[in-house]
């Protein structure tokens, strides 16, 4: 057997705890299929406990994450609680609490995956975006002002360091050396293009291009470097995605673009992320949200979930069995579940995560 992995496991609301069992599954599959140990640990952090508590993390909570080698998340939002609550109180407040600067999104269309761009396929969908996950309006900086008054002021200011600048630059530089297309034989070259808008936000990019030109030309010679502003982003994200190979940016652009790329790869339903640490304890999640609606009736696609689970073990240095899962869920989509849709695959959520774990054992 080769290593162990400490996991802290976040089925959280609604329909997340039906797709992080369906993505242990998984997990267990390939740690058989793969030789590695999981050690599992869960905690019932969210809306159940936030009603029952009035507590969202308790005290000690996030020294106690800090120890493990990676969280698994399924989904946090609750019908009963007021949004933002949970968001901001969890998810939020670990992402800042354990340094989770990184926000890393794939984007990549599936075969058998219907995209809603025209003439567009697998070839042309598959581009991953780096997103800055500490800084910007996100920071909190800003009030409001005689708030209810015809004289209401509200400020919330876009805020970044050099070193966060730097830091995030750098995690993007050495991602593409990993993982940009010439490092998967589809292309002659890795690409790595900063998205911003130098031409309006002339402060916070100009220290962006700054940084980022000056880290590749001297540490990252090898790699490509392009810039794009964040509306033609926008528009080529439908028009030629084919064009994109590693995307860098600042978080509230990120945060647009990326959802914005998921519908492009078949929605909220197939799209993974991460929210990493590259020195400390990552998270991983599917990024749809908890759907409520459908709690309890084993019909959600956990294909989301699944693959955010090979993110995971990418990330920890597991890169057979990560690109193992992926292969599992790309033979699924192709062969299997052709409607992502809940209610809709054909098949229940288990037996979605069954076929999976099966493929992985077997391929």
């Amino acid at each position: 057997m080769g290593k162990s992995y400490t996991i802290a496991v976040l089925p959280g609301d609604g329909t997340g705890p039906e797709v992080v069992r369906e993505g242990l599954k998984v997990l267990k599959a390939a740690s058989k299929r793969y030789g590695f140990s999981l050690q599992l640990t869960s905690f019932d952090f969210g809306g159940e406990r936030y009603l029952k508590t009035g507590e969202i993390l308790p005290a000690g909570a996030v020294e106690e994450l800090r120890k493990f080698n990676a969280i698994f998340l399924g989904a946090i939002g609750h019908p009963d609680v007021k949004p933002g609550i949970l968001e901001k109180g969890l998810l939020l407040n670990l992402r800042f609490e354990l340094d989770q600067y990184i926000n890393l999104r794939p984007v990549k269309l599936y075969p058998g995956v219907e995209t809603p761009i025209k003439d567009k396929g697998p070839a042309e969908i598959d581009y991953t975006v780096i997103r800055e996950n500490s800084g910007d309006v996100y920071a909190g900086i800003g009030g409001i002002m005689m708030k209810g008054s015809p004289h209401e002021v509200a400020e919330q200011t876009m805020v970044y360091t050099r070193y966060q600048v730097e830091r995030c630059i750098r995690y993007a530089f050495e991602y593409t050396r990993t993982h940009g297309k010439k490092a998967r034989g589809l292309s002659d070259v890795n690409t790595l293009a900063l998205v911003g808008k130098t031409n309006v936000l002339t402060y916070v990019f100009d220290l962006w291009e700054r940084v980022f030109h000056e880290v590749g030309a001297k540490d990252y010679p090898e790699v490509k470097r392009d810039y794009y502003h964040v509306d033609a982003t926008c528009m080529w994200m439908i028009k030629n995605p084919e064009w994109f190979d590693i995307l860098v940016t600042a978080n509230m652009f990120g945060d647009i673009i990326t959802d914005l790329g998921a519908i492009t790869q078949g929605g909220m339903g197939i799209a993974a992320g991460g929210n990493i640490n590259p020195g400390g304890v990552s998270m991983f999640e599917p990024i749809g949200g908890s759907a409520p609606k459908y709690t309890g009736m084993n019909v959600i696609n956990p294909l989301a979930a699944i693959a955010s689970a090979s993110m995971m073990m990418d990330t920890l240095g597991e890169r057979e069995a990560a690109k193992g899962i992926e292969d599992a869920v790309m033979y699924i989509t192709q062969h299997k579940v052709k409607n992502l849709g809940a209610g809709k695959m054909g098949y229940s959520t288990s037996e979605v995560g069954d076929m999976v774990a099966d493929r992985v054992a077997s391929a």
